[in-house]
């Protein structure tokens, strides 16, 4: 959300969030797997999980490469508008019960 604003260029501002968010979830994952003790069934979905990231990457380098600045920009936006709207309805949804 901070970096939308300052119109970096896409290949620029892919790369900040990916390394944000590879180095916030790096950092979590160690103290998660000491705390938590996953079981085998876990184990097995990271593992699915794990084999999921190729095909991630993949599917985002083309979707990068194929649209243009404007149109990453406005896919950013609208996934942020999404995001915004999805914590609205959870705060009201928990708020009334």
């Amino acid at each position: 959300m901070y970096l939308l604003p300052l119109g970096l260029s896409k290949d620029v501002y892919a790369g900040t969030t990916s390394l944000f968010f590879t180095v916030g979830n790096a950092t979590k994952a160690v103290p998660w797997l000491l705390l938590v003790k996953p079981t085998g069934d876990v184990w097995t979905l990271m593992a699915l999980c794990v084999l999921a990231i190729p095909a991630g990457v993949w599917a985002g380098w083309r979707l990068h490469g194929s649209l243009d600045q404007r149109q990453i920009y406005r896919v950013c936006y609208g996934l942020l508008v999404v995001t915004a709207l999805k914590l609205l309805w959870d705060g009201v949804s928990g708020y009334l019960v």
